[in-house]
């Protein structure tokens, strides 16, 4: 039976990467308390499962390689041998081969052309010796109950019952595998009754080279054999009929525990409760979702185009109508976003192995404290934060953790702490990186800004300490006197910066030195449907971002004062300054008027006052990319679609701060 894979590979990868990341934290723990069999069982439980799936798909280097592992960690949860750190650096390596082959999946359809020779190896001589087969017997005991026999006393004329008894080739590797394509066909032929060893035992390899089956089919002998012994890898079909009369006088085995039949029809309901309960969750492809969300941005556009309408033909009926229509499309929003959530632990899990990892190559002892992995974000938020969150640990790493002996001799623990948390606040969620190391010196940083041409000396004398350490974000900065493989290699914390800012996030820095730092990144909930100010600037109609604007009043001309070619206003005791909008969009001046509009906006712990024309109101608008032509257009984040069907353009408030 030719099995066609390319159907099945969506699911192939989505599975594994599940099984990988449970296979993952799991080998941590481990690593934590290498006797604990709870672990070392959990990680023998999924060996096994990718083993039968990467032996369905086909893909026989991942197969082969599990399949060791598998031994391995048989013979540690069995006590033969005793589980040491060398062996679990060899089952993280193996974890590093298989993942790096479903990501070849991924890109290539197909897993990475490497033989695990190496590591296979590795694995035998921990062993000792090759794991040998069982010699295969010929007589099969078989346990037939009564409500078996009872069946076949009923089957229909024409139904035949037979004795199948099937032995693989000595040289397959995947007998579960195999066993899997060998039922199938079954099922496709008949109904397979009883099954020995069980189906679980089979599923889960415990079993020799053999099994036997009594199975129901209206097919013939002669066409069974032909039909199974096609099947590649068996070596050897036997195929009798079933003697019931003969089963009946001699008794052979039959159970007749009526307690273990409940027993085990109790287990029957209980499981199929469980399946019942999964089968509430299905996976649904993400350009679906995207599709669902684009069509509730339609629907949005609509709805406040017919807002607009509605003072034209104003009716008791128009208004209820669009009151409902609001409704309903505000609790349909709602309901998308919700599906479209997931948690930011699917970026977390994967640091605490990056922290291993860097632990050991910077010969530092650290230790990853994570919480809030609950919180949620869209998707596509998710998708972009990884990376940032990579270097800000791999800096919080290399630069701020000290060595060991310089913690100790600071009066500091020897163990340095990385901690990673996230929660909502308001309509953003705040992720915060946070190290007990050495800090950030604001000296050093303005010393190597001067140094590099970043700022020169005369600007650095009027800098403040905040001010110098925002230098950090700055193209090309860095602090490192040599590149490593850790950090320093010229990608610096203004590439992180651009990310964020890229998902209309803002990042800030928490300081002291011989303390510690805090990076301290906010992102929006969703980019996809924002509240927005509307704002008039002669005759065009902009949007400016709800969550960034902080108040709105109104401020007089000559209160505006001009410091070394900057506008500033003093507001609330702060001196902030003043960005004319007019002028940084290009669009006409004209004499001022006495009084201002002046919308105060934050950017983390920075604020400006933007002067405008008017304001128009609130409103609920769907933000549109402007596509690759008008990707570079300055201080511009995306467009939207207004009510009268017209276009007004979203302000970039992170690009003018």
């Amino acid at each position: 039976m030719d099995l066609d894979i390319n159907q099945y590979i969506g699911i192939f990868v989505e599975e594994s990467k599940e099984h990988l990341q449970i296979m993952n934290d799991t080998l941590l723990e481990l690593e934590k308390n290498p006797s604990d069999l709870g672990y070392i069982n959990e990680i023998f439980r999924v060996a096994h499962t990718l083993k039968g799936m990467t032996g369905t798909m086909g893909f026989e280097h991942m197969a082969n390689l599990t399949h060791e592992m598998e031994n391995l960690l048989e013979a540690a949860r069995s006590e033969e041998i005793e589980m040491t750190s060398e062996m679990i650096d060899l089952l993280f390596e193996c974890f590093d081969s298989l993942d790096a082959s479903v990501e070849n999946v991924i890109s290539e359809g197909k897993e990475i052309e490497e033989d695990n020779i190496e590591l296979i190896n590795k694995i035998l001589s921990f062993l000792g010796k090759e794991k040998q087969v069982k010699p295969s017997t010929d007589k099969v005991e078989i346990e037939v109950d009564n409500y078996i026999l009872d069946a076949i006393d009923k089957i229909d004329e024409g139904t035949n019952v037979y004795n199948v008894t099937i032995t693989l080739e000595k040289e397959c590797m995947l007998k579960s595998a195999r066993a899997f394509i060998i039922f199938n066909e079954l099922e496709e032929l008949g109904e397979v009754i009883y099954s020995k060893p069980t189906v679980e035992d089979i599923e889960d390899e415990k079993f020799d080279l053999d099994f036997f089956v009594i199975f129901l089919t209206p097919e013939d002998r002669e066409f069974l054999q032909k039909r199974l012994s096609s099947i590649s890898e068996v070596e050897n079909v036997k195929i009798e009929n079933f003697n019931i009369e003969e089963y009946k006088e001699k008794e052979v085995n039959i159970i007749e525990n009526i307690e273990e039949s409940s027993e085990e029809n109790k287990n029957k309901e209980e499981k199929e409760t469980t399946i019942s309960t999964i089968r509430k969750t299905v996976r649904v492809d993400i350009d679906r979702l995207d599709n669902l969300m684009n069509l509730v941005s339609e629907l949005i556009i609509i709805k406040t185009r017919m807002e607009g309408l509605e003072d034209a033909v104003a009716t008791p009926e128009m208004s209820d109508t669009i009151e409902y229509l609001e409704r309903i499309t505000t609790n349909l929003h709602d309901a998308v976003m919700k599906v479209r959530m997931v948690a930011i632990e699917r970026v977390f899990n994967r640091f605490p192995r990056l922290i291993r990892d860097l632990s050991r190559e910077l010969d530092k002892e650290i230790d990853l404290e994570m919480s809030g992995e609950e919180t949620e974000v869209d998707r596509t938020i998710i998708d972009e934060i990884g990376d940032p969150l990579i270097h800000l640990i791999r800096n919080s790493l290399d630069h701020g953790i000290e060595l060991p002996e310089e913690r100790v001799e600071m009066g500091k623990d020897k163990r340095g702490t990385v901690e990673l948390r996230a929660y909502p606040d308001g309509n953003n969620v705040v992720i915060e990186v946070a190290d007990d190391g050495k800090g950030i010196d604001y000296k050093v940083i303005r010393d190597k800004a001067i140094e590099k041409g970043i700022i020169k000396q005369q600007e650095a004398e009027n800098m403040s300490p905040e001010e110098c350490i925002q230098l950090l974000f700055e193209a090309g900065f860095s602090t490192s006197e040599e590149v490593s493989d850790v950090s320093g290699r010229g990608v610096g914390l203004d590439v992180v910066r651009s990310k964020i800012e890229s998902i209309n996030g803002n990042i800030e820095i928490d300081t002291e030195v011989g303390k510690g730092s805090r990076f301290i990144i906010r992102i929006p909930l969703t980019l996809a449907i924002i509240q927005a100010l509307m704002i008039k600037l002669k005759d065009e109609i902009f949007a400016l971002p709800l969550s960034s604007i902080s108040e709105i009043t109104t401020i007089n001309t000559e209160d505006i004062r001009n410091i070394q070619g900057q506008d500033i206003y003093v507001y609330r005791g702060n001196t902030i300054p003043v960005i004319r909008l007019r002028e940084v969009l290009e669009i006409d001046m004209e004499n001022e008027k006495e009084e201002l509009v002046f919308v105060v906006v934050n950017k983390g712990d920075r604020q400006a006052g933007f002067v405008v024309d008017d304001l128009i109101g609130q409103q609920e608008i769907v933000i549109k990319n402007l596509g690759t032509y008008l990707n570079s257009v300055k201080y511009i984040a995306g467009a939207t679609i207004l009510g009268d069907g017209s276009i007004s353009l979203i302000v970039d408030v992170n690009s003018l701060i």
